[in-house]
């Protein structure tokens, strides 16, 4: 491997590091709803590549990283229930609505974030990468090293978990 395709070259590393640090930084931020955790979760994985840059290719730093958040997120996790925090949006034009809806509104977000949080973290991960992030299944299979098979039943699961949970939409 010639130093150009190296990922230890400077210029390399920085184009790695601009082309995957917001989709692993989505990814594992849909997994612990924190920003903050995110954000040292992606920084320690760009230094462990760093650190390891000679023993990575550059064709499978995408896969590595992914690997590298997720396996030092599970680590975080592995005695607590993993619970996902969603901030309250407040608008300004809240004063001009009708009380009933503002509080059906808030009724049915916290229905959905709990529902969403119910999800296994499989199903929840499928689920965030494809219907926020905008992920195709095939893209989503890659990420997570499964096959696309396994993204649809995980999503399918998803679907039908949701549709119990939130009824009378």
């Amino acid at each position: 491997m010639d130093s150009s395709k190296s990922v230890c070259s400077e210029t390399v590393y920085n184009k790695v590091y601009n082309e995957h640090s917001k989709s692993v930084w989505r990814f594992i931020y849909f997994k612990c709803g924190d920003s903050a955790r995110a954000d040292d979760l992606v920084q320690d994985a760009f230094i462990k590549l760093w650190q390891n840059c000679a023993k990575v290719p550059v064709e499978k730093v995408k896969s590595y990283l992914y690997t590298l958040v997720n396996n030092a997120f599970l680590n975080e996790i592995a005695h607590h229930k993993v619970v996902l925090k969603h901030r309250e949006t407040v608008t300004s034009n809240t004063d001009n609505q009708n009380p009933q809806y503002l509080l059906e509104e808030k009724q049915f977000k916290e229905k959905l974030e709990n529902a969403i949080a119910n999800l296994s973290e499989a199903q929840r991960t499928a689920f965030l990468l494809n219907r926020i992030e905008g992920k195709k299944y095939r893209e989503i299979a890659e990420i997570l090293g499964i096959s696309v098979k396994a993204v649809e039943k995980r999503m399918s699961q998803a679907l039908a978990n949701l549709r119990k949970e939130i009824e009378n939409i």
